[in-house]
Protein backbone atom coordinates (compact mmCIF):
# COMPACT_ATOMS: atom_id res chain seq x y z
CA UNK A 1 0.00 0.00 0.00
CA UNK A 2 1.38 3.42 -0.99
CA UNK A 3 2.46 5.98 1.57
CA UNK A 4 1.42 9.60 1.74
CA UNK A 5 4.07 12.16 0.78
CA UNK A 6 4.37 15.90 1.26
CA UNK A 7 3.19 18.01 -1.67
CA UNK A 8 5.75 20.75 -0.89
CA UNK A 9 7.27 22.65 2.01
CA UNK A 10 4.13 24.25 3.43
CA UNK A 11 2.09 24.10 6.61
CA UNK A 12 -1.11 26.05 7.16
CA UNK A 13 -3.45 26.77 10.05
CA UNK A 14 -6.67 25.13 8.80
CA UNK A 15 -6.25 24.04 5.16
CA UNK A 16 -9.51 22.76 3.63
CA UNK A 17 -11.41 22.43 0.34
CA UNK A 18 -8.64 21.06 -1.94
CA UNK A 19 -9.78 21.56 -5.53
CA UNK A 20 -7.98 20.31 -8.62
CA UNK A 21 -8.02 22.37 -11.83
CA UNK A 22 -7.53 20.09 -14.83
CA UNK A 23 -7.13 23.06 -17.18
CA UNK A 24 -4.34 24.56 -15.08
CA UNK A 25 -2.94 21.30 -13.67
CA UNK A 26 -2.92 23.14 -10.36
CA UNK A 27 -4.23 22.53 -6.86
CA UNK A 28 -6.29 25.14 -5.03
CA UNK A 29 -7.21 25.06 -1.35
CA UNK A 30 -8.49 27.36 1.39
CA UNK A 31 -6.90 28.13 4.74
CA UNK A 32 -10.09 28.97 6.60
CA UNK A 33 -8.71 30.76 9.65
CA UNK A 34 -6.11 32.71 7.64
CA UNK A 35 -8.81 33.97 5.20
CA UNK A 36 -6.87 32.66 2.20
CA UNK A 37 -7.17 30.70 -1.03
CA UNK A 38 -3.95 29.10 -2.25
CA UNK A 39 -2.90 27.94 -5.73
CA UNK A 40 0.00 25.57 -6.38
CA UNK A 41 1.21 24.48 -9.83
CA UNK A 42 2.75 21.03 -9.63
CA UNK A 43 5.01 21.32 -12.67
CA UNK A 44 6.67 24.59 -11.66
CA UNK A 45 6.20 24.82 -7.89
CA UNK A 46 4.55 28.24 -8.26
CA UNK A 47 2.61 29.03 -5.06
CA UNK A 48 0.21 31.98 -4.97
CA UNK A 49 -1.89 33.17 -2.02
CA UNK A 50 -5.09 35.23 -2.34
CA UNK A 51 -6.26 37.15 0.72
CA UNK A 52 -9.94 37.62 1.61
CA UNK A 53 -11.61 39.87 4.21
CA UNK A 54 -13.16 36.99 6.20
CA UNK A 55 -12.70 33.27 6.82
CA UNK A 56 -12.97 31.25 3.60
CA UNK A 57 -15.15 28.29 4.52
CA UNK A 58 -15.20 26.76 1.05
CA UNK A 59 -15.18 27.73 -2.61
CA UNK A 60 -15.47 26.39 -6.14
CA UNK A 61 -13.81 27.43 -9.36
CA UNK A 62 -16.19 29.13 -11.80
CA UNK A 63 -16.61 27.84 -15.34
CA UNK A 64 -15.58 31.19 -16.83
CA UNK A 65 -12.83 31.98 -14.33
CA UNK A 66 -12.64 33.16 -10.75
CA UNK A 67 -14.39 31.70 -7.72
CA UNK A 68 -17.64 31.37 -5.91
CA UNK A 69 -16.56 31.66 -2.29
CA UNK A 70 -18.38 31.22 1.02
CA UNK A 71 -17.02 33.78 3.47
CA UNK A 72 -18.23 33.98 7.06
CA UNK A 73 -20.98 36.52 6.42
CA UNK A 74 -21.94 35.83 2.81
CA UNK A 75 -21.38 33.92 -0.42
CA UNK A 76 -19.69 35.95 -3.15
CA UNK A 77 -18.53 35.75 -6.73
CA UNK A 78 -14.86 36.73 -7.00
CA UNK A 79 -12.47 37.14 -9.90
CA UNK A 80 -9.29 35.14 -10.40
CA UNK A 81 -7.35 37.66 -8.29
CA UNK A 82 -9.72 37.12 -5.35
CA UNK A 83 -11.46 40.49 -5.70
CA UNK A 84 -15.10 40.30 -4.60
CA UNK A 85 -17.46 41.18 -7.45
CA UNK A 86 -21.04 40.28 -6.50
CA UNK A 87 -22.72 39.18 -3.28
CA UNK A 88 -24.86 36.13 -3.99
CA UNK A 89 -26.53 35.88 -0.58
CA UNK A 90 -25.96 36.45 3.11
CA UNK A 91 -25.07 33.56 5.42
CA UNK A 92 -28.51 32.09 6.29
CA UNK A 93 -27.12 31.02 9.66
CA UNK A 94 -26.19 33.53 12.36
CA UNK A 95 -22.74 34.56 11.06
CA UNK A 96 -21.58 35.48 14.54
CA UNK A 97 -22.13 31.90 15.67
CA UNK A 98 -21.82 29.83 12.48
CA UNK A 99 -19.21 30.35 9.78
CA UNK A 100 -19.29 28.53 6.47
CA UNK A 101 -17.34 25.29 6.35
CA UNK A 102 -17.31 22.45 3.80
CA UNK A 103 -18.78 22.81 0.29
CA UNK A 104 -18.47 22.19 -3.42
CA UNK A 105 -20.44 21.53 -6.60
CA UNK A 106 -22.92 18.86 -7.65
CA UNK A 107 -23.05 17.10 -11.02
CA UNK A 108 -25.00 20.04 -12.51
CA UNK A 109 -22.45 22.62 -11.43
CA UNK A 110 -24.51 24.06 -8.57
CA UNK A 111 -22.67 25.20 -5.45
CA UNK A 112 -23.38 23.85 -1.95
CA UNK A 113 -21.96 25.33 1.25
CA UNK A 114 -22.55 24.09 4.79
CA UNK A 115 -22.03 25.90 8.07
CA UNK A 116 -20.46 24.95 11.40
CA UNK A 117 -22.39 25.78 14.56
CA UNK A 118 -19.76 27.26 16.84
CA UNK A 119 -21.49 27.14 20.25
CA UNK A 120 -22.08 23.39 19.95
CA UNK A 121 -25.18 23.52 22.15
CA UNK A 122 -27.45 22.03 19.48
CA UNK A 123 -27.47 21.17 15.78
CA UNK A 124 -27.79 24.74 14.54
CA UNK A 125 -25.91 24.48 11.24
CA UNK A 126 -27.35 24.05 7.75
CA UNK A 127 -26.57 23.37 4.10
CA UNK A 128 -27.39 25.95 1.43
CA UNK A 129 -27.36 25.54 -2.35
CA UNK A 130 -26.72 28.23 -4.95
CA UNK A 131 -28.25 27.21 -8.28
CA UNK A 132 -27.02 28.11 -11.75
CA UNK A 133 -29.12 31.29 -11.71
CA UNK A 134 -27.51 32.40 -8.39
CA UNK A 135 -30.64 31.63 -6.38
CA UNK A 136 -29.99 30.42 -2.80
CA UNK A 137 -31.97 27.68 -1.06
CA UNK A 138 -31.46 26.01 2.31
CA UNK A 139 -31.66 22.28 1.59
CA UNK A 140 -30.78 20.66 4.95
CA UNK A 141 -30.77 21.60 8.63
CA UNK A 142 -30.24 19.72 11.92
CA UNK A 143 -26.45 19.70 11.51
CA UNK A 144 -23.69 20.51 14.00
CA UNK A 145 -20.78 20.76 11.55
CA UNK A 146 -21.45 20.34 7.81
CA UNK A 147 -18.76 18.35 6.02
CA UNK A 148 -18.10 15.50 3.62
CA UNK A 149 -20.09 16.79 0.63
CA UNK A 150 -19.92 14.54 -2.44
CA UNK A 151 -22.28 13.45 -5.22
CA UNK A 152 -22.61 10.19 -7.09
CA UNK A 153 -21.96 10.22 -10.83
CA UNK A 154 -25.52 9.04 -11.59
CA UNK A 155 -26.94 12.04 -9.68
CA UNK A 156 -28.96 9.74 -7.43
CA UNK A 157 -27.15 10.40 -4.14
CA UNK A 158 -25.71 13.25 -2.11
CA UNK A 159 -23.26 12.33 0.67
CA UNK A 160 -22.58 14.57 3.67
CA UNK A 161 -21.00 14.15 7.06
CA UNK A 162 -21.67 15.79 10.40
CA UNK A 163 -18.20 15.77 11.90
CA UNK A 164 -18.87 16.52 15.59
CA UNK A 165 -21.70 13.96 15.62
CA UNK A 166 -19.48 11.29 14.01
CA UNK A 167 -21.83 10.31 11.20
CA UNK A 168 -21.89 10.14 7.40
CA UNK A 169 -25.27 10.52 5.71
CA UNK A 170 -26.44 9.78 2.22
CA UNK A 171 -29.46 11.54 0.79
CA UNK A 172 -31.45 10.39 -2.26
CA UNK A 173 -31.96 13.02 -4.95
CA UNK A 174 -35.03 13.24 -7.16
CA UNK A 175 -34.87 13.76 -10.95
CA UNK A 176 -34.47 17.51 -10.40
CA UNK A 177 -31.60 17.02 -7.97
CA UNK A 178 -33.70 17.94 -4.94
CA UNK A 179 -32.62 16.21 -1.69
CA UNK A 180 -35.12 13.87 -0.07
CA UNK A 181 -34.92 12.38 3.46
CA UNK A 182 -31.34 11.64 4.47
CA UNK A 183 -30.30 8.27 5.88
CA UNK A 184 -27.32 7.14 7.93
CA UNK A 185 -24.50 5.79 5.76
CA UNK A 186 -22.10 5.03 8.61
CA UNK A 187 -21.57 5.98 12.26
CA UNK A 188 -18.20 5.97 14.01
CA UNK A 189 -17.13 4.89 17.46
CA UNK A 190 -14.56 6.42 19.78
CA UNK A 191 -11.03 5.89 18.49
CA UNK A 192 -11.98 5.62 14.82
CA UNK A 193 -11.78 9.33 14.11
CA UNK A 194 -14.68 11.44 12.90
CA UNK A 195 -15.58 12.02 9.23
CA UNK A 196 -14.47 15.32 7.72
CA UNK A 197 -14.16 16.28 4.02
CA UNK A 198 -14.58 13.69 1.30
CA UNK A 199 -14.58 12.78 -2.39
CA UNK A 200 -15.94 9.97 -4.60
CA UNK A 201 -13.99 7.80 -7.05
CA UNK A 202 -15.06 6.37 -10.41
CA UNK A 203 -16.25 3.16 -8.74
CA UNK A 204 -18.68 5.12 -6.59
CA UNK A 205 -16.65 4.66 -3.40
CA UNK A 206 -16.51 7.42 -0.79
CA UNK A 207 -13.13 8.58 0.55
CA UNK A 208 -13.30 10.35 3.92
CA UNK A 209 -10.65 12.29 5.82
CA UNK A 210 -10.95 10.87 9.35
CA UNK A 211 -10.30 13.85 11.59
CA UNK A 212 -8.65 12.86 14.89
CA UNK A 213 -8.12 9.42 13.33
CA UNK A 214 -4.68 9.62 11.66
CA UNK A 215 -6.09 8.17 8.44
CA UNK A 216 -8.06 8.33 5.21
CA UNK A 217 -10.75 5.67 4.76
CA UNK A 218 -12.40 4.36 1.58
CA UNK A 219 -15.99 3.09 1.84
CA UNK A 220 -18.09 1.12 -0.62
CA UNK A 221 -21.41 2.57 -1.85
CA UNK A 222 -23.10 0.57 0.93
CA UNK A 223 -20.84 1.88 3.71
CA UNK A 224 -18.37 -1.00 4.11
CA UNK A 225 -14.80 0.10 4.79
CA UNK A 226 -12.62 -1.22 1.97
CA UNK A 227 -9.25 0.34 2.80
CA UNK A 228 -7.50 2.83 5.02
CA UNK A 229 -4.34 4.88 4.56
CA UNK A 230 -2.42 5.99 7.64
CA UNK A 231 -1.00 9.48 7.97
CA UNK A 232 1.79 10.99 10.10
CA UNK A 233 -0.64 13.61 11.45
CA UNK A 234 -3.75 13.29 13.59
CA UNK A 235 -6.22 15.51 11.78
CA UNK A 236 -6.74 15.30 8.03
CA UNK A 237 -9.50 17.66 6.92
CA UNK A 238 -10.43 16.88 3.30
CA UNK A 239 -9.41 15.00 0.17
CA UNK A 240 -9.71 15.52 -3.58
CA UNK A 241 -8.56 13.63 -6.66
CA UNK A 242 -6.22 15.24 -9.18
CA UNK A 243 -3.12 14.86 -11.26
CA UNK A 244 -3.02 14.11 -14.97
CA UNK A 245 -5.07 10.91 -14.57
CA UNK A 246 -6.93 11.83 -11.35
CA UNK A 247 -5.12 9.00 -9.55
CA UNK A 248 -3.47 11.28 -7.02
CA UNK A 249 -5.32 11.93 -3.78
CA UNK A 250 -4.54 15.35 -2.30
CA UNK A 251 -5.04 15.52 1.47
CA UNK A 252 -5.30 18.69 3.54
CA UNK A 253 -4.56 18.60 7.27
CA UNK A 254 -4.73 21.05 10.17
CA UNK A 255 -2.97 22.24 13.30
CA UNK A 256 -5.97 24.24 14.57
CA UNK A 257 -6.47 23.97 18.35
CA UNK A 258 -3.30 21.92 18.80
CA UNK A 259 -0.94 22.67 21.65
CA UNK A 260 2.57 23.87 20.99
CA UNK A 261 3.81 20.54 22.31
CA UNK A 262 1.74 18.55 19.80
CA UNK A 263 2.80 20.75 16.91
CA UNK A 264 6.43 20.29 17.96
CA UNK A 265 5.94 16.52 18.09
CA UNK A 266 4.01 16.38 14.79
CA UNK A 267 5.35 19.35 12.80
CA UNK A 268 3.68 18.23 9.56
CA UNK A 269 0.25 19.03 11.01
CA UNK A 270 -1.23 21.57 8.59
CA UNK A 271 0.72 20.21 5.60
CA UNK A 272 -0.73 18.91 2.33
CA UNK A 273 -0.04 15.31 1.36
CA UNK A 274 -0.32 13.34 -1.86
CA UNK A 275 -1.24 9.68 -2.10
CA UNK A 276 -1.10 7.61 -5.32
CA UNK A 277 -4.24 5.50 -5.70
CA UNK A 278 -5.31 2.82 -8.14
CA UNK A 279 -8.82 4.06 -8.89
CA UNK A 280 -9.33 7.45 -10.50
CA UNK A 281 -11.52 10.00 -8.83
CA UNK A 282 -14.49 11.73 -10.36
CA UNK A 283 -13.80 15.10 -11.93
CA UNK A 284 -14.86 18.00 -9.70
CA UNK A 285 -17.06 20.27 -11.79
CA UNK A 286 -16.80 24.07 -11.75
CA UNK A 287 -19.66 26.30 -10.69
CA UNK A 288 -21.77 26.93 -13.80
CA UNK A 289 -23.72 30.18 -14.22
CA UNK A 290 -26.52 30.38 -16.74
Amino acid sequence: MADANLLFDYTGHLPECPTWSEDEQALYWADIMECEIHRYVLSTGEHRVLQFPEEVGCFALRENGGFIVALRSAIWLADSRGLLQHKVCDNPSNPQLARFNDGGTDRDGRFYAGTFWGPGDYNGALLVRIDNQLRPKVVQCDIHGANGLAFSEDKNWMYTSDTPNGVIYRTPLDKHGEPQSREVFRRFNAGEGIPDGAAIDEEGCYWSAMFDGWRIARFSPTGEQLAEYRLPVRCPTMVCFGGADRRTLFITTTRENMSAAEVAQYPLSGAIFTLPVEVAGMKKLPFIER
